[in-house]
């Protein structure tokens, strides 16, 4: 089975650069897939992306270096395995509240004896290659999201669920579910508490021997995540990257054209 990207920039105790897809369009897929993220994950959650869009998109990323995830929409086995049979490296999971859930996600990843996944990896085993039954169980990653008051209750529990991989912060909900609407909405939090609340996460996953990963609004609070410690972080997405590159471009040219620039004399 081909390696599992992730796992190797790890085993190098490197950080991974992870990439995000919410455009249902696997011409964008490709276009992020080759601009050296090591990581991309396709969105089903708040994506606009359904199932076959997905596969697509997964397809399309097949001839570059990036590691494949997914992140499905719920707790759900058959969107779990159906993504992992269509060739994801990873799934990360939302809203992971209790031990209890994050061992039935875990479940949902792993062949008997060590879970409940069903066999049928129709296309994963063309794209991640031969022997894919036997290795997939060790190369494929589960990540749990923390994001609720109760999740991050239930922290110590979740973190210690044997076969987690690591888990995965959801800053904007984190805030919400810790301080409802005290603050604005956004990934880079910079309020004493959640920082606070950040970090604590980055510890007890540590401390359990897992991987902790950050969803990250900029180059700049990645950047300051990674000298934190965490090990996966998560760069904006295709949506804002059109948005601010458009903007940029649109008002860079008003001001030139304001300037005169654009002036034959």
């Amino acid at each position: 089975m081909k390696a599992n990207r992730i796992k190797t920039l790890w085993a190098e105790r490197r950080p991974v650069l992870n990439g995000w897809l919410s455009i249902p369009n696997a011409f964008t897929a490709e276009i992020l897939a080759e601009q050296g993220y090591d990581s991309i994950t396709i969105d089903l959650q708040h994506g606009l992306i359904d199932y076959q869009v997905a596969v697509g998109m997964l397809q399309s990323m097949r001839a570059s270096e990036v590691a494949p995830l997914v992140r499905v929409p719920w707790l759900d086995p058959a969107a779990i395995m159906s993504v992992l049979d269509a060739g994801a490296y990873g799934v990360i999971c939302p809203m992971i509240n209790t031990g209890a859930q994050a061992a039935e996600l875990v479940s949902y990843m792993r062949y008997p004896p060590a879970g409940t996944r069903s066999f049928g990896p129709t296309r994963a085993v063309f794209s991640a290659g031969p022997n894919y039954g036997a290795e997939a169980d060790d190369n494929v990653l589960c990540f749990a999201m923390i994001e609720t008051s109760e999740g991050f209750q239930n922290l110590e529990e979740i973190v210690s669920t044997p076969g987690l991989d690591g888990v995965y912060i959801g800053p904007s909900d984190l805030t919400l579910g810790l301080t409802g609407r005290q603050y604005p909405f956004g990934f880079d939090r910079e309020e004493p508490e959640m920082v606070e609340a950040i970090l604590t996460i980055l510890d007890a996953a540590h401390q359990a021997g897992i991987r902790a990963a950050l969803h990250c609004g900029g180059a700049a609070y990645a950047a300051k995540a990674v000298g934190w410690g965490f090990d996966l972080v998560t760069l904006p997405n295709d949506v804002r990257l059109l948005a601010a590159a458009s903007l940029a471009s649109v008002t860079d040219t008003r001001k030139l054209i304001a300037a005169g620039a654009g002036s034959t004399g």
